[in-house]
């Protein structure tokens, strides 16, 4: 047997569905409601979200603002630092290089005396081995000396006397 009952669809939705006018209106008093009741609220607690929002994100703009102002009197200032680090290396780089310099021109002086001092010790020792060679010879060789006679001494010594 076929129950006939299933098939028909059920009676409150086909009053539902035959009064279409009335679920509209319902609906429509539904949606007054809502907005009346929001009217109310904003009226009553005097803030209106989009002034709100309005005032935050002129807030965010301007902290923004003073933030890339900021921004831009640090990188002045860190280029600033940057010049002056690099004008100081500079400076420091041409010290070096005078520095460089007078030492390389300390050191050929150095070893231009160093060479003057060689020349001189070697002339020096020259000098010496050939005054050691003299009187080695001087000493090899006795030196006559002639003694002159006593008479001679005599009359020299007497004259001195006579003279002073």
């Amino acid at each position: 047997m076929i129950d006939l009952a299933r098939d028909t669809p059920s009676t409150s939705l086909l009053r539902l569905g035959g009064q279409p006018i009335a679920l509209t209106a319902a609906a429509l008093l539904l949606l007054i409601a809502g907005v009346t009741s929001i009217a109310i609220w904003r009226a009553y607690t005097g803030a209106a979200p989009e002034s709100d929002r309005m005032v935050a994100s002129r807030q965010l703009q301007a902290r923004a603002a003073q933030a890339s102002e900021q921004l831009v009197e640090k990188t002045k200032g860190l280029e600033a630092t940057q010049q002056e680090s690099i004008d100081q290396l500079q400076v420091v780089q041409d010290q070096l290089l005078t520095m460089k310099r007078l030492l390389a021109a300390q050191q050929a002086d150095t070893k231009r005396l160093s060479d003057q001092v060689a020349t001189l010790n070697e002339s020096i020792d020259g000098l010496r081995q050939s005054f050691a060679s003299a009187r080695a010879t001087e000493v090899e060789t006795p030196s006559v000396t002639r003694r002159k006679p006593a008479r001679h001494r005599v009359q020299t010594s007497a004259r001195k006397r006579s003279r002073g």
